[in-house]
């Protein structure tokens, strides 16, 4: 689809302006971008440290929910990273923007395309504590 212009799952730092970049079209009236990042407390827990770890069909998922947001709202772009390997505190884990005619329409692709990474890309995090207490958080919940 043309209006897919980058997908990732990368091992590497991601960049904002890139993802932007992307997205840019004199199309669209309304863009949207949103950046997930490691915090440092879950459950209430400080964290200390945390990973991510990508099953090989990833990329291909991350490919079909695009597809699906690009097909179910009038996107003129979409893009959507995601980052594996170790994190630190701070660190962006997750980018995924799009540009439609109007925001609400980007609005409404954007909040689909992060929420359907969460729920259906084969991602998983593995989360240390600082009380030394660890848990796996499977992005297919």
């Amino acid at each position: 689809m043309d209006a897919i212009r980058l997908l990732g799952i990368r091992d590497t730092p991601l960049s904002v302006d890139e993802v932007l970049a992307a997205v840019g079209d004199h199309a669209a009236g309304g863009t949207t971008i949103f950046v997930g990042t490691v915090r440092e407390q879950d459950h209430g827990k400080p964290v200390s440290r945390l990973s991510y770890s990508a099953h090989p069909s990833a990329e291909e998922v991350l490919r079909q929910v695009a597809e699906k947001v690009a097909t179910d709202f009038p996107v003129t772009a979409l893009a959507a990273v995601h980052r594996v390997g170790d994190l630190e505190l701070g660190d962006t884990a997750v980018i995924v923007a799009v540009a439609c005619p109007h925001r609400e329409e980007a609005f409404g692709a954007s909040r689909r395309l992060i929420d359907d990474v969460k729920s259906q890309v084969p991602i998983w995090k593995h989360q240390v504590f600082a009380d030394g207490s660890a848990e796996w958080v499977g992005a297919c919940e």
